[in-house]
Parts: C-alpha cells; sequence; structure tokens
C-alpha cells in the first residue's frame, strides 16, 4: 500500500511539479553538473533539533507570505535575539519575492527596516552579518552555474515537456533563482530551504510545491526530525492550516524517498 501510495505522488509531481515557479522539478533523472564551492558551503551534517535561528526563519516567511506584518514583527525579533544577523533576514526576505512576490518582499523589508530601528532605539546590537563572499558570475556561466545546483537541489535534471513549451522560465529559474540568488553564500542553503518550506506552507494551493521542497529540504541536509520542528513551530505560531500542510508535504516526501532508495 505505501509503495502504490508513493508512486502516486511520484506520478503527480511529474505532471504538476514543473508549474512552480519556486522548484522546477525535472522529469528525466541525469548526472548533476558539479558546483563544488556551492556544495561545501551549502549542505551541513543534519542533527536532531533545529537551532533557535532556524526555527524563527519559517516563521518569518510564513508571516511574510500571508502579509502578517504584525507577527513578521515578531517573528523577526525573535529571530535577531536568536543571533539571525540583519544580512541574514534580508537575503531571506530578498530570495522570498520568487517564490509569493515582489509586493510581499518589499513590505517584509519594510518592516525589518521598522524592526530594525525600534531595537536601535531600545540599545539592542544586532549583529550585522555579511555580503555574499564571492563575485556572482554573469552569462553563459552564470547559468551553468544555476543548473548545477538547480539539479542538485532538485535531485535531477529539470526538463520536460513543460519547459520544451516555455524555455524561457527554466532560463529564468537557471539564471536567477539558481544562481544569482542561490550563489550568494551569505545564507546557506539550508537557510534558504526552510523559508521557502514556511512561505509555502503558509500559501494554500501550492502543496506539490511544498512537497517538491521538502525533499529538496532533506538533499540539502536538513533531517526528518529538523522539518517535523518545522510544522512544530507552524502550529505554535498560530498557522494550524500551515502545519498541517507541511507535515502532509513531510510525510509524501518521505514516502517518495523511501520508493526510490534515497
Amino acid at each position: 500500500m505505501a509503495n502504490a501510495t508513493s508512486a502516486k505522488y511520484h506520478k503527480a509531481d511529474a505532471l504538476i511539479a514543473g508549474l512552480a515557479l519556486s522548484l522546477g522539478l525535472g522529469f528525466a533523472p541525469a548526472q548533476a553538473a558539479q558546483n563544488t564551492a556551492a556544495q561545501t558551503s551549502a549542505v551541513r551534517p543534519a542533527s536532531d533539533l533545529l537551532t533557535a535561528k532556524q526555527q524563527a526563519i519559517p516563521l518569518i516567511a510564513a508571516f511574510m507570505a500571508t502579509s502578517d506584518l504584525p507577527r513578521l514583527n515578531s517573528a523577526l525579533n525573535r529571530g535577531l535575539d536568536s543571533g539571525l544577523s540583519i544580512s541574514e533576514a534580508k537575503e531571506i526576505l530578498v530570495q522570498l519575492y520568487a517564490y509569493v512576490g515582489f509586493p510581499r518582499s518589499l513590505n517584509a523589508l519594510g518592516e525589518l527596516k521598522k524592526v530594525m530601528e525600534e531595537r536601535k532605539e531600545r540599545g539592542v546590537r544586532d549583529l550585522p552579518g555579511l555580503e555574499p563572499g564571492r563575485a556572482i558570475p554573469a552569462g553563459e556561466e552564470l547559468v551553468a552555474i544555476g543548473k548545477a545546483n538547480q539539479t542538485r537541489i532538485s535531485g535531477r535534471v529539470v526538463e520536460g515537456p513543460l519547459f520544451d513549451f516555455a524555455p524561457v522560465i527554466n532560463q529564468f529559474l537557471r539564471a536567477h533563482l539558481f544562481g544569482a540568488i542561490f550563489e550568494r553564500d551569505n545564507l546557506d542553503w539550508q537557510s534558504r530551504e526552510l523559508a521557502t518550506v514556511g512561505a509555502l506552507a503558509a500559501t494554500p494551493g501550492v502543496e506539490a510545491q511544498l512537497r517538491s521542497h521538502m525533499g529538496a529540504s532533506l538533499r540539502v541536509g536538513l533531517s526528518a526530525a529538523q522539518l517535523r520542528q518545522v510544522s512544530q513551530a507552524l502550529s505554535e505560531g498560530g498557522d494550524a492550516q500551515a502545519a498541517q500542510r507541511a507535515d502532509e508535504a513531510l510525510t509524501q516526501a518521505l514516502a517518495a524517498a523511501s520508493a526510490s532508495g534515497g
């Protein structure tokens, strides 16, 4: 029964995951191109617990996605209190424009600016964080790096009928999201996936993409136990529906990974 259920999810993913601007999962497995620098900096060993800083990230993302600025304010304060740097907070909110849109990203950055000013007035000194430590390439080199990053995160080369129909969307995914954004090494890939999962869990109607990103989270080194904590954090943060979507997506991603031997 479990194998039949997993096969169903595999088939559904193959049909609809290409619709996600957030993560265009491919349809034909192939050898991933190598990107040694990104692999070294992006993936860390999994553990059973998220850090306090990591727990704040999906909450920041969820409240940004729902435009709940009062709760976003609280989540940003929680993250900064837990050691999230200003640079990391900015990077989370900038990256998520690719998943929830520019207007929400701009509003959230405005809220972060407000939080920083309020904390400064209270005498709180937050960690400034780092800017990206390496230059971002351009042109064909950027596309190649983006394809390598996309392949590694997706677990396969991203290709198929949808991308044959509209090839420019995959070019944008590779050059911009997985290239220009994911090559910025001032935020690791685990944090980027925690943010994406939080935002998608808070967004009804994108369950297939959420399931895909749960799989991606496992591939970049987060454990199932850590991802269960994301559901718990969303529930404790007051979004029971987002928590349920996250929990169901993880269960499905784990079943799919088990069926494929991953």
